[in-house]
């Protein structure tokens, strides 16, 4: 019997790793002599002493470590570090960093690297160790069970993940997951699995199959397994919305409000950066179930672009953002190429310069340069601090149909006048009204009624910035007096406000839309 501690380092505090809990089980259930074994979950904002403190502890034989992109640029000196504490201990990794990059590690100090699926290597390897017969690695994926009740309590407050499927039909040139085999897993295990978490405390349940709807028929009934359930937490799907067919839009039109979230990669919709990244989406078909869906109102929904693809230009990306901005989802996320280890493009395309270090984004191509980037990231700041948060939607709204700007324009505009570095919500309410009031056909007044609008919505009757408060004290009081009576209870000053036009708003700050998050307000004429 050996000592075995497994540890995982999250991007966050609220994430968790299933691997880690995956790898456990299946120690217990494959390896041929019985190892003691521990689950250590830390996470990057640790520093490395906490993190190899909580690891020493055990005294272990063997430590395991999975590594992946978000905790690579952490691990070699946590692993020199534990090179010093625990001198006698086997130090083991895998995970998509290691799979694909072992030399590297090695020299970092590991003493083994596991590639690929790690159910049945890692408890042969455990088993070698102690000085049993390894035993024979089958081709294929093993499943294995780790929903165990020392899991389930560990994932209080934090987003849990569940996979039931292994590997993707796509064969994108920038993903990890382009070469590998579709596997489903049984399906009476996940619906016992997704029990299991709807029952847990947790907030989101995240699934991390790669392609969620790849198979209509098996989607569809997990889709049904969990609106039966009645479940308060939020569940989490990467899809390709262009393959959706109508009986799964129906029935996802049918679920209560906020139950489900989706995430859709569109990429791009320049045709040559998608077929250079090998990527076959109909994005027309795309943009038609995503209106579908989001008609419903019931979905959060994400879509997903890619910056720095091949043979796509700024101007090029500029049309792929507007056109994306304007199917309405609930948040775009821009983000940049990045040279993943093992990925196809990686090893074949050899124009694009690229940090060699995590997250090996891209640096330039022939097709965008460093500035060209830089002016995606201004626009990218913008982005995130208003639209992806939920915040100031209605000026938003209000400022683009007013000022004609295209999407692109407005956010890089934004993001050059007004800084993106961190700022208290009040000061950066008050630069971006001044900063839109310098736009052509802006009427100062019509935006300060919308983000007094957006204000309450959003922040749940917070104080509001001085040049927001335009309501006498008057006009405030018969505000609440108003709100209260509709409402039966008690409702903070801050809580209510009045337009320019003398008519009263108050936020019911006891209920949001569940889909949106967003604060319900109510008129008072």
């Amino acid at each position: 019997m050996s000592k075995v501690v497994i540890l995982a380092v999250n991007s966050k505090y609220i994430h968790s790793t299933l691997a880690v809990w995956v790898l456990a089980q299946a120690v217990k259930e494959f390896a041929q002599i019985p190892h003691d074994i521990s689950v250590i979950e830390t996470n990057i904002n640790q520093n490395d002493s906490d993190i190899v403190s909580q690891v020493a502890v055990h005294s272990p034989d063997v430590v395991g470590i999975s590594t992946y992109i978000w905790n690579a640029h952490r691990l070699p000196d946590i692993l020199a570090e534990l090179r010093t504490a625990l001198p006698n201990t086997v130090i083991v990794l895998g995970g998509p960093e290691a799979s694909y990059n072992a030399d590297f590690w090695y020299g970092c100090g590991a003493d083994y690297v596991l590639s690929g699926e790690g159910e049945r290597k890692f408890p042969a390897l455990l088993d070698e160790l102690s000085g049993a017969v390894a035993q024979e690695i089958p081709q294929g994926s093993v499943f294995v069970d780790p929903f165990t009740d020392e899991y389930l309590a560990s994932l209080k407050g934090k987003i849990a993940y569940i996979e039931t499927s292994r590997g993707c039909p796509y064969r994108c040139a920038y993903c990890l997951s382009g070469d590998s085999k579709l596997e489903h897993f049984p399906i009476d295990t996940v619906r016992v699995q997704i029990e299991k978490l709807a029952s847990s405390d947790v907030r989101v349940i995240k699934f991390v199959d790669r392609t969620f709807n790849a198979n209509a028929n098996r989607a569809c009934e997990i889709i049904e397994h969990i609106i039966s359930l009645d479940s308060s937490n939020r569940f989490h799907f990467e899809v390709s919305a262009d393959i959706f067919d109508d009986r799964t839009i129906e029935l996802l039109s049918s679920a209560s409000f906020g139950l489900f979230q989706i995430e859709a990669g569109l990429q791009s919709f320049f045709s040559p950066a998608l077929k250079a990244s090998n990527r076959h989406t109909n994005n027309d078909k795309a943009v038609k179930n995503l209106s579908k869906l989001l008609q419903a109102g019931n979905i959060h929904i994400h879509v997903d672009l890619i910056a720095g693809l091949p043979y796509e230009t700024l101007e090029d990306f500029k049309y792929s953002f507007d056109k994306a901005y304007e199917i309405g989802a609930h948040k775009l996320q821009l983000g940049f190429l990045k040279m993943l280890h093992g990925s196809a493009m990686r090893q074949n395309e050899r124009e694009i310069i690229f940090c060699e270090n995590p997250p090996y984004e891209i640096i330039s191509s022939p097709w965008i340069s460093k500035d060209d980037l830089k002016q995606l990231k201004i626009a990218e700041g913008a982005l995130q601090n208003t639209y992806n948060k939920g915040h100031f939607l209605s000026t938003l709204q209000y400022v683009l149909s007013t000022t004609k700007m295209r999407p692109f324009e407005l956010y890089h505009a934004l993001g050059i006048a007004v800084s993106n570095e961190r700022q208290s919500l009040e000061q950066y309410a008050e630069r971006i009204f001044t900063f839109f009031s310098t736009l052509p056909n802006i009427s100062q007044t019509a935006m300060l009624d919308h983000m007094i609008f957006d204000w309450l919505q959003m922040v749940k009757g917070s104080n509001m910035p001085v040049f927001m408060k335009i309501a006498t004290k008057k006009q405030l009081d018969e505000i609440r007096q108003a709100a209260q009576s509709i409402l039966g209870r008690k409702i903070r000053r801050n809580e209510a406000a009045a337009l320019s036009d003398g008519r009263g708003i108050f936020v019911d700050s006891e209920n949001r839309n569940p889909t949106t998050k967003l604060y319900y307000i109510h008129s008072i004429t």
